[in-house]
């Protein structure tokens, strides 16, 4: 494809970005008929019936996310992490891990942030179950008594391991791919916590707090946003003054 244009006033580092960028596809959107009209000033060109995306705009919102997320850092607030696509799962969990942050991998609970009273009773109820089998607390149940319990954590598991130690709802979200994860925007709109999103081509914006526009299908580019943004955190955490007693 033709290289994007040169651009006066663009920083060397915010080139290196860029072309970090190119290396990873994220310039690939999908096909110019699956486009959303709130992204057609975003698409830089259409090839071979499929949209590139202007990534000297796409690294215009980064460093707006950027920003947020390092205040987000320094006031310690709590970011919910969620990619439950297949290219998402495990770098979602490997970044949010690595952030000590909660995470959804799998299926988004409907009632995660608009009924967070009744999830926080399941995820206390994952919580105890856990601790009791590591000190011999069910040992006072009887043999079929844990069976039952162990087929009924070990769904709770699945959906809430990654929101145990979450004694709050969240104070943002990061989600890959805010048209998949529709529900999961829905009820961060209406609870008002702020949305950053990796959003491809077919994705529609409103809504969404701070958009990244890029490619939210391809693992090496879903890697590269994601871990952008957790440095920015992590630099901004380290940086953050020490509070006195």
């Amino acid at each position: 494809m033709q290289k994007i244009k040169d651009t006066k006033g663009i920083s060397e580092n915010t080139d290196t970005v860029i072309e970090k960028m190119f290396r990873v596809g994220a310039h690939y959107g999908y096909s110019k008929t699956r486009r959303h009209p709130s992204l057609s000033k975003y698409i830089y060109a259409t090839k071979n019936k499929t949209d590139i995306i202007d990534l000297e705009k796409t690294n215009i919102m980064l460093e707006k996310a950027t920003e947020f997320v390092k205040g987000l850092s320094t006031k310690g607030k709590i970011i919910l992490f969620v990619g439950t696509k297949p290219e998402a799962k495990e770098v979602t969990k490997s970044i949010a891990e690595s952030l000590n942050m909660p995470y959804v991998n799998e299926r988004w609970i409907g009632g995660t942030l608009s009924n967070f009273t009744e999830i926080k009773k399941r995820i206390t109820e994952l919580e105890n179950y856990q601790k009791d089998s590591k000190e011999g607390g069910l040992d006072k149940y009887t043999k079929k008594e844990r069976v039952v319990m162990a087929k009924k954590m070990e769904k709770l598991a699945r959906y809430y391991t990654g929101l145990l130690g979450l004694k709050k709802a969240p104070d943002a979200l990061f989600v890959i791919d805010a048209r998949a994860e529709h529900i999961a925007t829905t009820e961060a709109k209406n609870r008002d916590v702020p949305i950053i999103s990796l959003v491809n081509s077919d994705s529609n914006i409103k809504g969404i707090d701070y958009p990244i526009i890029g490619n939210d299908s391809s693992i090496p580019s879903i890697k590269f946003f994601i871990t952008h943004l957790a440095n920015a955190y992590k630099i901004a955490q380290n940086s953050a003054p020490i509070k006195k007693a």
